[in-house]
């Protein structure tokens, strides 16, 4: 068949794969700490890509092959609120998760002051009642921490869980900041959150400073985004006008055989 059907469905296909990036962009564009991303194209000229009739050949288009991360700081909201932290400079703030035990790196600062309630050692020896002399079990401890929207605990510089005392919650608090010598390959796992590769490096305490009462707020230009999704909707309709076109000559010639 020819070619230019399968360069322009493939184009095609890839602003569409474009246009899901500006999209997200554009939806997240007030999410606190988000970082925008940007579609990274890569040429068929010499490599193949899986697809119709089990896989292209050379020279059949581009390709996108990922969705690179912008991790330039965005503007700085202040809001007054005692759990609300951003950071000045470079460097992440740390979440563990109870339910996997994963730690993951945000730049959204807009945490709160959750209750956890934390088992008893096992080691932990029993009380004895001083009326009856007789023993109490070891019962679980409430704990307030700082913590973001879903149940992860934030850490602090040395890798513990902050906890807050509930009469006492203007007290100062240490927010760890962490940071990677290589940001590139980082997961992006949901609007804000961001997991390490083995490519990044060593984890090191970050050199930012955070500050209380304020919010990073992302870091989409909005213009820039509008601008994009245009380009990806021109990109589209023309890969469309060569699939008509392409029919269009097939056409002619199988009208002149015979």
């Amino acid at each position: 068949m020819n070619m230019s059907f399968f360069s322009a469905a493939v184009g095609a296909q890839q602003q569409q794969r474009r246009m899901n990036v500006q999209a997200n962009n554009i939806a997240n564009v007030n999410t606190h700490g988000y970082k925008a991303e940007q579609a990274t194209f890569h040429q068929l000229m010499y490599g193949d890509i899986r697809g119709i009739n089990e896989e292209l050949p050379r020279g059949t288009g581009t390709q996108m092959m990922k969705a690179t991360t912008n991790f330039a700081s965005g503007p700085i909201q202040d809001t007054g609120r005692t759990f609300d932290f951003a950071i000045f400079g470079d460097g992440f703030f740390a979440l563990y998760d109870p339910a996997d035990g994963e730690i993951s790196f945000t730049r959204d600062g807009a945490f709160m002051m959750a209750r956890f309630v934390v088992p008893p050692e096992e080691d932990a020896e029993p009380e004895i009642d001083p009326d009856t002399g007789e023993e109490i079990p070891p019962q679980p401890k409430e704990v307030w921490r700082l913590s973001d929207n879903e149940g992860r605990c934030v850490l602090d510089s040395m890798g513990n869980f902050i906890e807050i005392d509930p009469k006492d919650k203007d007290a100062e608090l240490d927010v760890g900041v962490f940071d990677y010598n290589v940001y590139d390959g980082m997961l992006h796992l949901d609007s804000s959150r961001f997991l390490p590769v083995d490519k990044n490096g060593g984890l090191y305490l970050g050199t930012g400073e955070v500050r209380r009462g304020v919010l990073e707020m992302s870091n989409t230009d909005l213009a820039l985004e509008f601008t994009k999704v245009i380009e990806a909707q021109r990109a589209y309709s023309y890969a469309l006008k060569m699939v008509q076109t392409s029919d269009e000559v097939e056409q002619t010639i199988n009208g002149l055989r015979g």
